[in-house]
Protein backbone atom coordinates (compact mmCIF):
# COMPACT_ATOMS: atom_id res chain seq x y z
CA UNK A 1 0.00 0.00 0.00
CA UNK A 2 1.34 3.39 -0.94
CA UNK A 3 2.17 6.05 1.80
CA UNK A 4 -1.02 8.38 0.98
CA UNK A 5 -3.38 5.32 0.84
CA UNK A 6 -1.88 4.75 4.66
CA UNK A 7 -3.26 7.87 6.20
CA UNK A 8 -7.02 6.60 5.03
CA UNK A 9 -8.87 4.01 6.82
CA UNK A 10 -8.59 0.67 5.30
CA UNK A 11 -12.57 0.21 6.03
CA UNK A 12 -12.77 3.30 3.18
CA UNK A 13 -10.19 1.93 1.20
CA UNK A 14 -12.14 -1.45 1.05
CA UNK A 15 -14.90 0.34 0.65
CA UNK A 16 -13.80 2.27 -2.40
CA UNK A 17 -11.92 -0.46 -4.46
CA UNK A 18 -15.54 -2.47 -3.87
CA UNK A 19 -17.41 0.51 -5.48
CA UNK A 20 -14.91 1.07 -8.23
CA UNK A 21 -14.79 -2.59 -8.94
CA UNK A 22 -19.06 -2.72 -9.02
CA UNK A 23 -19.17 0.36 -11.05
CA UNK A 24 -16.30 -0.88 -13.79
CA UNK A 25 -17.81 -3.93 -14.33
CA UNK A 26 -21.37 -3.02 -14.83
CA UNK A 27 -20.12 -0.68 -17.12
CA UNK A 28 -18.42 -3.92 -18.92
CA UNK A 29 -21.82 -5.26 -20.37
CA UNK A 30 -22.35 -1.87 -21.69
CA UNK A 31 -18.89 -2.35 -23.57
CA UNK A 32 -19.70 -5.93 -24.53
CA UNK A 33 -22.57 -5.50 -26.59
CA UNK A 34 -20.90 -2.31 -28.74
CA UNK A 35 -17.88 -4.59 -29.14
CA UNK A 36 -19.53 -7.87 -29.72
CA UNK A 37 -21.24 -6.47 -32.80
CA UNK A 38 -18.10 -6.50 -34.33
CA UNK A 39 -15.73 -9.26 -32.63
CA UNK A 40 -16.33 -13.14 -32.00
CA UNK A 41 -16.60 -13.85 -28.88
CA UNK A 42 -12.78 -15.45 -28.51
CA UNK A 43 -11.19 -12.65 -30.57
CA UNK A 44 -13.04 -10.19 -28.25
CA UNK A 45 -11.88 -11.78 -25.15
CA UNK A 46 -8.49 -12.55 -26.07
CA UNK A 47 -8.00 -8.56 -27.55
CA UNK A 48 -9.29 -7.02 -23.82
CA UNK A 49 -6.92 -10.24 -22.12
CA UNK A 50 -4.52 -8.89 -24.03
CA UNK A 51 -4.89 -5.04 -23.02
CA UNK A 52 -5.12 -6.03 -19.14
CA UNK A 53 -2.07 -8.18 -19.39
CA UNK A 54 -0.33 -5.39 -21.08
CA UNK A 55 -1.27 -2.63 -18.50
CA UNK A 56 -1.17 -5.37 -15.95
CA UNK A 57 2.42 -5.81 -16.68
CA UNK A 58 3.34 -2.72 -16.60
CA UNK A 59 2.24 -1.93 -12.80
CA UNK A 60 4.11 -4.66 -11.73
CA UNK A 61 6.91 -3.09 -13.32
CA UNK A 62 6.85 -0.12 -11.38
CA UNK A 63 5.64 -1.49 -8.29
CA UNK A 64 8.52 -3.91 -8.43
CA UNK A 65 6.43 -6.95 -7.80
CA UNK A 66 7.88 -10.27 -8.98
CA UNK A 67 6.34 -13.47 -8.80
CA UNK A 68 4.65 -14.56 -6.32
CA UNK A 69 5.14 -17.35 -3.55
CA UNK A 70 4.91 -20.94 -4.97
CA UNK A 71 1.86 -22.05 -2.86
CA UNK A 72 -0.34 -18.90 -5.10
CA UNK A 73 0.04 -20.59 -8.06
CA UNK A 74 -2.70 -23.07 -7.74
CA UNK A 75 -5.14 -20.29 -7.31
CA UNK A 76 -3.84 -18.42 -10.17
CA UNK A 77 -3.64 -21.20 -12.64
CA UNK A 78 -7.51 -21.90 -11.87
CA UNK A 79 -9.04 -18.87 -11.66
CA UNK A 80 -6.72 -17.82 -15.07
CA UNK A 81 -8.34 -20.42 -17.15
CA UNK A 82 -12.02 -20.91 -15.15
CA UNK A 83 -12.52 -17.18 -14.53
CA UNK A 84 -10.55 -14.53 -17.05
CA UNK A 85 -10.56 -17.48 -19.79
CA UNK A 86 -13.63 -19.17 -19.40
CA UNK A 87 -16.08 -16.46 -17.74
CA UNK A 88 -15.00 -13.72 -20.37
CA UNK A 89 -15.10 -16.04 -23.69
CA UNK A 90 -19.06 -17.45 -22.41
CA UNK A 91 -20.23 -13.92 -20.98
CA UNK A 92 -19.13 -12.46 -24.41
CA UNK A 93 -20.45 -15.38 -26.58
CA UNK A 94 -24.12 -15.52 -24.44
CA UNK A 95 -24.81 -11.68 -24.64
CA UNK A 96 -24.77 -12.62 -28.58
CA UNK A 97 -27.67 -15.22 -27.63
CA UNK A 98 -29.74 -13.42 -25.12
CA UNK A 99 -30.82 -9.93 -24.17
CA UNK A 100 -28.56 -8.10 -21.61
CA UNK A 101 -31.57 -7.99 -19.03
CA UNK A 102 -31.44 -11.65 -19.03
CA UNK A 103 -27.68 -12.18 -19.58
CA UNK A 104 -27.36 -10.12 -16.27
CA UNK A 105 -30.28 -12.15 -14.15
CA UNK A 106 -28.30 -15.06 -14.93
CA UNK A 107 -24.89 -14.00 -14.11
CA UNK A 108 -26.04 -12.80 -11.00
CA UNK A 109 -26.65 -16.32 -9.28
CA UNK A 110 -23.31 -16.30 -9.17
CA UNK A 111 -22.83 -14.55 -5.89
CA UNK A 112 -24.88 -17.06 -4.45
CA UNK A 113 -23.04 -19.82 -5.90
CA UNK A 114 -20.08 -18.16 -4.04
CA UNK A 115 -21.26 -17.66 -0.93
CA UNK A 116 -22.19 -21.40 -0.62
CA UNK A 117 -18.81 -22.81 -2.19
CA UNK A 118 -17.12 -20.27 0.29
CA UNK A 119 -19.08 -21.75 3.15
CA UNK A 120 -18.54 -25.30 2.33
CA UNK A 121 -14.74 -25.05 0.81
CA UNK A 122 -12.97 -21.98 2.69
CA UNK A 123 -15.36 -22.36 5.92
CA UNK A 124 -16.82 -18.66 5.91
CA UNK A 125 -20.39 -18.33 7.44
CA UNK A 126 -24.13 -17.75 6.37
CA UNK A 127 -25.35 -14.81 8.54
CA UNK A 128 -29.00 -14.15 8.23
CA UNK A 129 -27.83 -10.73 7.48
CA UNK A 130 -26.19 -11.59 4.33
CA UNK A 131 -28.76 -14.31 3.21
CA UNK A 132 -31.57 -11.63 3.67
CA UNK A 133 -29.27 -9.59 1.72
CA UNK A 134 -28.70 -11.80 -1.33
CA UNK A 135 -32.61 -12.94 -1.40
CA UNK A 136 -33.71 -9.49 -1.52
CA UNK A 137 -31.33 -8.46 -4.44
CA UNK A 138 -31.61 -11.49 -6.19
CA UNK A 139 -35.45 -10.72 -5.93
CA UNK A 140 -34.70 -7.41 -7.76
CA UNK A 141 -32.26 -8.95 -10.17
CA UNK A 142 -34.65 -10.97 -11.41
CA UNK A 143 -37.23 -7.90 -11.70
CA UNK A 144 -34.56 -5.70 -14.04
CA UNK A 145 -34.17 -8.92 -15.82
CA UNK A 146 -37.92 -9.50 -17.04
CA UNK A 147 -38.54 -5.85 -17.29
CA UNK A 148 -36.05 -5.50 -19.62
CA UNK A 149 -36.47 -8.69 -21.11
CA UNK A 150 -40.11 -7.78 -22.10
CA UNK A 151 -39.43 -4.22 -23.17
CA UNK A 152 -36.51 -5.77 -25.79
CA UNK A 153 -38.81 -7.01 -28.54
CA UNK A 154 -37.57 -9.39 -30.93
CA UNK A 155 -33.82 -8.89 -30.39
CA UNK A 156 -34.36 -9.69 -26.83
CA UNK A 157 -34.94 -13.24 -27.80
CA UNK A 158 -33.78 -16.20 -25.50
CA UNK A 159 -32.29 -19.35 -26.78
CA UNK A 160 -31.70 -22.09 -24.34
CA UNK A 161 -27.41 -22.37 -25.70
CA UNK A 162 -27.38 -18.39 -24.58
CA UNK A 163 -29.17 -18.92 -21.13
CA UNK A 164 -26.36 -22.05 -20.50
CA UNK A 165 -23.46 -20.04 -21.47
CA UNK A 166 -24.59 -17.12 -19.06
CA UNK A 167 -25.47 -19.91 -16.11
CA UNK A 168 -21.90 -21.82 -17.25
CA UNK A 169 -20.04 -17.77 -16.98
CA UNK A 170 -21.59 -17.74 -13.14
CA UNK A 171 -19.71 -21.04 -12.10
CA UNK A 172 -17.01 -19.75 -13.38
CA UNK A 173 -17.01 -16.08 -11.96
CA UNK A 174 -17.66 -18.08 -8.79
CA UNK A 175 -15.11 -20.77 -8.65
CA UNK A 176 -12.79 -18.42 -9.57
CA UNK A 177 -13.65 -15.85 -7.05
CA UNK A 178 -12.97 -18.76 -4.63
CA UNK A 179 -9.96 -20.23 -5.76
CA UNK A 180 -8.12 -16.78 -5.36
CA UNK A 181 -9.15 -16.24 -2.37
CA UNK A 182 -6.46 -18.72 -0.79
CA UNK A 183 -3.78 -17.32 -2.83
CA UNK A 184 -4.05 -14.14 -1.64
CA UNK A 185 -1.91 -15.80 1.49
CA UNK A 186 0.72 -16.09 -0.79
CA UNK A 187 0.90 -12.84 -3.01
CA UNK A 188 -0.72 -9.44 -3.21
CA UNK A 189 -3.93 -8.78 -5.35
CA UNK A 190 -1.54 -7.12 -7.98
CA UNK A 191 0.63 -9.98 -8.54
CA UNK A 192 -2.64 -12.89 -8.11
CA UNK A 193 -4.54 -10.50 -10.46
CA UNK A 194 -1.34 -10.26 -12.87
CA UNK A 195 -0.41 -13.74 -13.27
CA UNK A 196 -4.13 -15.07 -12.90
CA UNK A 197 -5.28 -12.49 -16.41
CA UNK A 198 -1.29 -13.66 -18.41
CA UNK A 199 -2.46 -17.46 -17.55
CA UNK A 200 -5.97 -16.49 -19.49
CA UNK A 201 -4.52 -14.65 -21.93
CA UNK A 202 -2.39 -18.29 -22.40
CA UNK A 203 -5.22 -19.95 -22.94
CA UNK A 204 -6.73 -17.68 -25.19
CA UNK A 205 -4.46 -17.45 -27.81
CA UNK A 206 -5.93 -19.87 -30.16
CA UNK A 207 -8.33 -16.90 -31.11
CA UNK A 208 -4.72 -14.76 -32.39
CA UNK A 209 -5.75 -15.63 -35.80
CA UNK A 210 -9.52 -14.70 -35.73
CA UNK A 211 -8.68 -11.45 -33.60
CA UNK A 212 -6.02 -10.09 -36.41
CA UNK A 213 -8.64 -11.12 -39.23
CA UNK A 214 -11.66 -8.96 -37.59
CA UNK A 215 -9.40 -5.92 -36.30
CA UNK A 216 -8.73 -4.17 -39.73
CA UNK A 217 -12.38 -4.69 -40.38
CA UNK A 218 -14.08 -3.56 -37.24
CA UNK A 219 -15.07 0.28 -36.76
CA UNK A 220 -12.95 1.93 -34.20
CA UNK A 221 -15.86 2.30 -31.46
CA UNK A 222 -16.04 -1.46 -31.07
CA UNK A 223 -12.23 -1.46 -30.91
CA UNK A 224 -12.08 1.64 -28.38
CA UNK A 225 -14.76 -0.56 -26.58
CA UNK A 226 -12.70 -3.70 -26.15
CA UNK A 227 -9.38 -1.72 -25.11
CA UNK A 228 -11.57 -0.37 -22.25
CA UNK A 229 -12.80 -3.25 -20.99
CA UNK A 230 -8.77 -4.72 -20.80
CA UNK A 231 -8.19 -1.41 -19.21
CA UNK A 232 -10.91 -0.51 -16.64
CA UNK A 233 -13.47 -3.61 -15.97
CA UNK A 234 -10.52 -6.15 -16.25
CA UNK A 235 -6.79 -4.57 -15.34
CA UNK A 236 -8.05 -2.29 -12.79
CA UNK A 237 -11.08 -3.69 -11.39
CA UNK A 238 -9.86 -7.19 -10.93
CA UNK A 239 -6.99 -5.71 -8.95
CA UNK A 240 -9.30 -3.66 -6.89
CA UNK A 241 -11.69 -6.55 -6.77
CA UNK A 242 -8.74 -8.80 -5.26
CA UNK A 243 -7.67 -5.92 -3.06
CA UNK A 244 -11.06 -5.88 -1.47
CA UNK A 245 -10.78 -10.11 -1.50
CA UNK A 246 -7.96 -9.99 0.71
CA UNK A 247 -9.90 -8.06 3.26
CA UNK A 248 -13.34 -9.47 3.21
CA UNK A 249 -15.15 -12.70 3.48
CA UNK A 250 -15.91 -13.78 -0.09
CA UNK A 251 -19.57 -14.55 0.21
CA UNK A 252 -19.98 -11.54 1.76
CA UNK A 253 -17.85 -9.39 -1.19
CA UNK A 254 -20.01 -11.31 -3.98
CA UNK A 255 -23.30 -9.89 -2.75
CA UNK A 256 -22.10 -6.10 -3.38
CA UNK A 257 -22.07 -7.49 -7.38
CA UNK A 258 -25.67 -7.55 -7.07
CA UNK A 259 -25.54 -3.96 -7.70
CA UNK A 260 -24.45 -4.44 -11.04
CA UNK A 261 -28.30 -4.75 -12.59
CA UNK A 262 -29.26 -1.08 -11.39
CA UNK A 263 -26.09 0.67 -12.15
CA UNK A 264 -26.46 -0.83 -15.76
CA UNK A 265 -30.04 0.32 -15.78
CA UNK A 266 -28.39 4.17 -14.98
CA UNK A 267 -25.67 3.93 -17.30
CA UNK A 268 -28.12 3.09 -20.11
CA UNK A 269 -30.14 5.81 -19.25
CA UNK A 270 -27.63 8.21 -18.92
CA UNK A 271 -25.54 6.75 -22.16
CA UNK A 272 -27.84 5.49 -24.06
CA UNK A 273 -30.61 7.33 -23.59
CA UNK A 274 -33.36 4.21 -22.60
CA UNK A 275 -35.31 5.46 -20.16
CA UNK A 276 -35.77 2.39 -18.00
CA UNK A 277 -39.52 1.38 -16.94
CA UNK A 278 -40.72 1.80 -13.33
CA UNK A 279 -40.41 -1.68 -12.58
CA UNK A 280 -37.24 -1.81 -13.89
CA UNK A 281 -36.60 1.48 -11.52
CA UNK A 282 -37.73 -0.73 -8.85
CA UNK A 283 -35.64 -3.84 -9.54
CA UNK A 284 -32.49 -1.66 -9.22
CA UNK A 285 -33.77 -0.38 -5.74
CA UNK A 286 -34.33 -4.01 -4.25
CA UNK A 287 -30.76 -5.01 -5.93
CA UNK A 288 -29.17 -1.71 -4.00
CA UNK A 289 -31.26 -2.35 -0.71
CA UNK A 290 -29.97 -5.95 -1.00
CA UNK A 291 -26.37 -5.23 -0.90
CA UNK A 292 -27.31 -2.46 2.21
CA UNK A 293 -28.79 -5.22 4.37
CA UNK A 294 -25.93 -7.74 3.40
CA UNK A 295 -23.30 -5.16 3.88
CA UNK A 296 -24.97 -3.63 7.41
CA UNK A 297 -22.69 -4.58 11.11
CA UNK A 298 -24.73 -5.93 13.22
CA UNK A 299 -25.04 -3.86 16.49
CA UNK A 300 -22.12 -4.91 19.20
CA UNK A 301 -23.60 -5.71 22.92
CA UNK A 302 -21.25 -5.32 25.79
CA UNK A 303 -20.06 -8.73 26.98
CA UNK A 304 -21.49 -9.46 30.61
CA UNK A 305 -18.62 -9.15 33.06
CA UNK A 306 -19.25 -11.50 36.85
CA UNK A 307 -20.46 -9.37 39.74
CA UNK A 308 -17.44 -7.61 41.30
CA UNK A 309 -15.34 -7.42 38.08
CA UNK A 310 -13.56 -4.48 36.58
CA UNK A 311 -13.95 -3.76 33.53
CA UNK A 312 -10.39 -4.49 32.24
CA UNK A 313 -10.62 -7.85 33.59
CA UNK A 314 -13.34 -8.16 30.68
CA UNK A 315 -11.43 -7.23 27.61
CA UNK A 316 -9.98 -9.92 25.62
CA UNK A 317 -6.45 -10.29 26.07
CA UNK A 318 -4.59 -9.33 22.37
CA UNK A 319 -4.53 -12.26 19.61
CA UNK A 320 -1.19 -13.09 19.79
CA UNK A 321 -0.92 -14.43 16.19
CA UNK A 322 -3.15 -12.24 13.79
CA UNK A 323 -3.96 -13.18 10.35
CA UNK A 324 -1.44 -12.58 7.68
CA UNK A 325 -3.12 -10.27 5.24
CA UNK A 326 -1.89 -10.04 1.62
CA UNK A 327 -0.95 -7.03 -0.14
CA UNK A 328 -1.24 -4.37 2.62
Amino acid sequence: MTPRLRLIPPHVVTVGAVSFTVLAWASAFVSIRSAGAAYAPGALALGRLLTASLVLAVLLLIRREGLPARGAWRGIVVSGVVWFFGYTVMLNWGERLVDAGTASLLVNTGPILMALLAARLLGEGLPPRLLAGMGVSFVGAVVVGLSMSSSSGAEGSTSVLGVALCLLAAVAYATGVIAQKPALSFGTPLQITAYSCLVGTVVCLPFAGQLAAQVPRAPLSATLNMVYLGVVPTALAFTTWTYALARMPAGKLGATTYAVPAIVVLLSWALLGEVPAWLTLLGGALCLAGVAVSRRRPTAEPAPTAPGASPAAATPAPDPAPERRAGG
